[in-house]
């Protein structure tokens, strides 16, 4: 008796279709996989997301080859010489002469013991860094030495710059990709396999045609395209759902790109401060400052869009196949309610981000007393405004248009609500 009592709530399901399918073995095997793929959307629908996107791919990889510096490699990252950083331990702490020769005693110095380099196994005595008052190494610490000069067996030339974080960073790196695995099993190691995509194309692309004098904004539009076509195909396969996220997320990109100059060059941010300064004394040429900014911005941008993009269209699709007798106005409406909900949390976090980037800055002004308005109009915090609110607008945007756009693609009569 039981068997008919199921029976009923079974072709109530999604399975119904394919329980009605007496030839359709590719559908039926689509819907017993909850995100599987069933039979793709129409031939029509198809081919003109294939219309839209193939100028973009196609620019994208003219943009690459039109800006990767191949005659200049030198600007590269990872060229200067690795030799000059040198892996150490603090040995012991030593009573040491605050000027040479002077035999007073009065300062510190620290015994190190070097791992690598130059002189691996020499011990070097090196003056003891002090900030207000209290010193920033101590007997026991694995250190980061820089040598200065040419001479490698000049021990005064060697100096304590920063402390060996190699252990700590893999121990976590490797924790989260035990937590992405776990949770998103082979959709994770597609997440990880896109997170590798994504540092490729910004130390091999990226950072080079940048420091290369290329156009920022330009190559940040251009990298952030082959990251996007790449991560997004990479992690949630190639379907018309996909691609309309795609889509979705390169013109709300465009639109904050453009936005970004706009108000960049109207509040007349100019990017010179002590970092690009620094970049352009290293480079040996001159850095343009906003271009970096907004080359920021839109990076900065992609990732919050593609977390949009990606939840809208699923959204739709989800919605579609849970009640596929949803009209397009209806499926629009009951989409949108839940883009509002994750648009307000995804701008509250570019917020939050960008707040969290300056807070050091943000507190000196605090300390000093400064106004709102005068905080808010410094160089340096109007970047993060802007940086804030084209962003927050880009991401506004792609809601409704991802959302439009996906409406109109699932609810077409022969496309399939699992693609």
């Amino acid at each position: 008796m039981r068997s008919p009592e199921r029976r009923p709530w079974r072709i109530r399901g999604p399975a119904r279709t394919e329980a009605g399918s007496g030839h359709g073995h590719g559908h039926g095997h689509g819907h017993g996989h909850g995100h599987g793929p069933a039979a793709p959307a129409d031939r029509g629908v198809r081919l003109v997301i294939a219309a839209l996107l193939m100028p973009a791919v196609l620019a994208t990889l003219v943009g690459v080859l039109v800006l990767y510096p191949f005659a200049d490699r030198s600007t590269a990252p990872g060229t200067a010489d690795p030799s000059t950083r040198i892996s150490a331990h603090v040995t012991a702490r030593l009573q040491a002469d605050c000027v040479q020769g002077q035999g007073d005693g009065g300062c510190v110095a620290l015994a190190v013991l070097t791992s690598d380099g130059p002189l691996p196994g020499q011990s070097i005595v090196i003056p003891a860094s002090v900030l207000r008052g209290v010193e920033a190494y101590d007997v026991g610490d694995d250190v980061v030495l820089l040598r200065f000069g040419d001479d490698p067996g000049d021990l005064e030339s060697y100096r304590i710059v920063d402390f060996q974080r190699d252990t700590p960073l893999q121990v976590l790196a490797g924790l989260f990709v035990v937590a992405v695995v776990a949770l998103g099993r082979r959709r994770g190691l597609a997440a990880l396999a896109g997170l590798g995509l994504t540092g490729v194309v910004l130390l091999m692309f990226v950072f080079p045609a940048i420091l290369a004098g290329r156009d920022p904004l330009t190559v940040a539009i251009v990298g952030s395209s082959a990251i996007m076509f790449g991560v997004l195909y990479l992690t949630h396969g190639a379907s018309a759902r996909t691609s309309i996220a795609v889509l979705g997320t390169l013109l709300s990109l465009l639109l904050i790109g453009l936005l970004g100059a706009a108000f960049a060059a109207a509040a007349e941010l100019t990017g010179a401060d002590e970092t690009t300064a620094s970049l352009s004394t290293a480079v040996g040429a001159d850095v343009d400052g906003r271009g970096l900014i907004l080359a920021g911005l839109v990076i900065g941008a992609l990732g919050a869009l593609d977390d949009v993009t990606v939840t809208q269209t699923s959204a739709v699709w989800e919605l579609r196949r849970a009640d596929p007798r949803l009209s397009p106005t209806a499926l629009f409406g009951a989409a949108m309610r839940i883009g509002r909900d994750h648009v307000a949390a995804a701008v509250n976090t570019l917020v939050l981000a960008y707040a969290g980037a300056t807070l050091p800055l943000l507190l000196l002004f605090a300390v000093a007393d400064r106004g709102l308005g005068d905080t808010l109009t410094t160089q340096v915090i109007a970047t993060e405004v802007i940086r804030t609110l084209v962003g927050s607008i880009g991401l506004v945007v792609s809601v409704p248009l991802t959302t439009a756009l996906a409406v109109a693609v699932v609810h077409r009569p022969d496309a399939s609500p699992d693609r």
